[in-house]
């Protein structure tokens, strides 16, 4: 699936980013070397080049962290340690990341959707297609219609299908490819749900900052995330790109189930 023009900023976003990062972490670890290298001399000679070797290789996986994965968004070809610097990607850079962006203008909602995109391309080139019942539908509370009184959260089959929302139609192409399909009310949820259903991938829709949290939360399991719409502001009645997510699922699932049949039903 190839994607729109529009993600490149985001891609550009991110690479500028990252890199900024690294390089401010980076010299932060040689201050951290430098500054006390006198009193370190004091206590033993080799005191300050035992400090420096330790602050050398944490600069050098820090670089290579931030090379591993500019150059796999260039190149699209997975190197050596990428898992590994997409780990430091996950857990470090990106709240530095929203940092750097904050010191020269640039909010920390496009900050995330450049991360979002980032990830969503590493988990297209490092996830293999997954059996139909190993995929995970993850979808927010408030994409359910706010006037509705059949509360869904704890089972999205009792939705009576009205259409007022998209989550008829996510039910159809949940039933239509055979995946899993669960809303979820927050963080916690979110969690005990993965615990419970044991997915191999997440397909999520959220806000930027909800996914930005949930594929932390999960790392190492892979979450390609998709974000919702807001038609009347955010957390109510929002919806969700239904051609987007489908084309996704088609990418992610394997050509033919067990049973030697096409699960997508062409």
């Amino acid at each position: 699936m190839k994607e729109k023009d529009t993600d490149k900023p985001r891609k550009r976003l991110f690479i500028g980013l990252i890199c900024a990062t690294s390089a401010l972490l980076c010299l932060v670890l040689i201050l951290g070397w430098g500054i006390p290298y006198v009193g370190l001399n004091n206590i033993h000679p080799a005191a300050p080049y035992i400090t420096g070797f330790v602050l050398a290789l944490f600069i050098l996986v820090i670089a290579w962290s931030s090379l591993a994965l500019v150059l796999q968004v260039i190149t699209g070809r997975a190197l050596w340690g990428t898992g590994e610097a997409r780990c430091v990607a996950v857990r470090l850079f990106l709240p530095l990341m929203e940092f750097c962006g904050r010191a020269v203008g640039i909010t920390p909602a496009e900050v995330r959707r450049s991360f979002i995109q980032v990830n969503n391309q590493l988990v297209r080139q490092t996830t293999p297609p997954q059996a139909p019942e190993k995929l995970l539908l993850l979808l927010p509370h408030c994409i359910q219609w706010s006037g509705c009184k059949l509360r869904v959260s704890n089972s999205v089959e009792r939705c009576e299908r009205c259409g007022r929302c998209d989550i008829a139609a996510l039910l159809d192409l949940a039933e239509k490819y055979g995946v899993h399909m669960a809303i979820a009310t927050g963080g916690t949820i979110a969690r005990r749900i993965v615990v419970e259903k044991r997915p191999r991938l997440i397909l999520a829709v959220a806000c930027e900052r909800d996914l930005a949290s949930g594929i932390q939360d999960t790392f190492p399991l892979p979450v390609f995330g998709l974000l919702n719409e807001r038609p009347f502001g955010p957390c109510v009645d929002t919806r969700v790109d239904l051609e987007r997510l489908e084309n996704a699922l088609r990418g992610f699932i394997q050509k033919e189930s067990p049973e030697g049949q096409n699960p997508s039903g062409q």
